[in-house]
């Protein structure tokens, strides 16, 4: 953390996740090491159905708590909002019940005054259906990527949209109907299927 911190310096955001299995107290203990370095937020470091665990965290260290990736439904996050045991929370929409139930969640979180960042490590349709979530939620505050290592041909999936999708740390609201894209394109999706076909 602070090698990297140190080469991006403080005006990048920086949070961190994948903790492994933990037990609290290792989790303040290591949050209170870490503290130090001004992250964005810590994420997921204990299961998220353990609200009280949270709260105690959230209490015993400086860096915003973050969870929500793998929790279902806005009935999940109900008791994490209602104690503030996070600073932040992170659902997928792929698993947290679809785009209309991610939005009902940011609006509950809002409700709460925390904030809501979108966890989202699939394909540029799943993006752009975060993307869309994200623009109608007023407490959206990032969306999660994973497609840095190849991020033409990941955007090349689908079809009617800038290549690379994400361009300056951002991607742009379509506005053509559906999700904005025109299509998908099958033959980068093969090669996505199968990476050993020609």
């Amino acid at each position: 953390v602070a090698a990297v911190r140190q080469e991006i310096g403080y005006e990048i955001p920086l949070a961190v996740d994948h903790f492994g299995h933990l037990g609290l107290e290792s989790c303040i203990r290591l949050g209170k090491a870490l503290d130090r370095f001004s992250l964005a937020w810590y994420e997921d470091m204990i299961p998220w159905q353990f609200t009280d665990q949270y709260l105690r965290l959230s209490q015993a260290v400086d860096t915003p708590i973050c969870t929500g990736e793998d929790t279902y439904l806005k009935e999940g996050f109900m008791e994490l909002l209602r104690q503030r045991a996070v600073a932040v929370i992170h659902p997928d929409l792929a698993s947290s019940g679809g785009t209309l139930e991610t939005k009902k969640i940011g609006d509950l979180a809002q409700e709460h005054g925390i904030a809501m960042a979108l966890h989202m490590a699939m394909s540029p349709v799943a993006a752009l259906a975060s993307v869309h979530c994200a623009a109608a939620t007023e407490n959206f505050l990032a969306l999660e990527n994973h497609a840095v290592d190849d991020l033409e041909r990941w955007s090349s999936l689908v079809e009617g949209l800038p290549v690379p999708l994400i361009q300056d740390g951002h991607i742009q609201v379509p506005e053509a109907p559906g999700l904005g894209f025109s299509g998908l394109n099958e033959e980068v999706m093969r090669q996505f299927a199968d990476p050993e076909a020609p």
